[in-house]
């Protein structure tokens, strides 16, 4: 099989497995170029090497335009849209939404301040009087003065 990719065989074996286990197919998937700017000189500047890539079916899009070359572009943009989809399906899998471990953080954070704010409040009070005995005799006058 030829290399569709200037990967090693490995990595690019890899990246079609994957593929084929999230159900991916060529097919699947609309690809363009453009030019990508940046570093690189003039290659970037004459050769399109950033890599449009969207898949049809869950509409997810991604650009790459991480790399110097076309062909490397292109493989690390299916990379990328393999993790995309891959994170997709881990989030409708999970149990709990989102919003909910949110609504529950929240909560925490709030009990925690409460919790903090109300401990807080009789340390930091100051004390009316410091030593009661010593207010107690200035405020008796010295009737031996006389």
């Amino acid at each position: 099989m030829a290399s569709r990719f200037p990967v090693s065989v490995e990595k690019e074996q890899k990246l079609l497995e994957l593929m084929e286990t999230l159900r991916i197919k060529e097919t699947d998937l609309e690809e363009s170029f453009t030019r990508s700017g940046g570093k690189g000189g003039q290659n970037v500047n004459k050769v399109s090497t950033a890599v449009h890539l969207k898949h049809k079916p869950s509409g997810i899009e991604v650009k790459c335009s991480l790399y110097r070359t076309q062909g490397l572009n292109r493989y690390k943009a299916r990379a990328i849209l393999c993790e995309k989809i891959l994170e997709q399906k881990q989030k409708s899998n999970s149990s709990i939404s989102e919003v909910q471990r949110k609504a529950v953080r929240n909560k925490r954070k709030d009990a925690k301040r409460k919790k903090e704010k109300y401990s807080r409040k009789g340390q930091n009070s100051p004390s009316i009087v410091s030593d009661p005995e010593e207010s107690f005799e200035e405020a008796i006058p010295d009737e031996t003065s006389d």
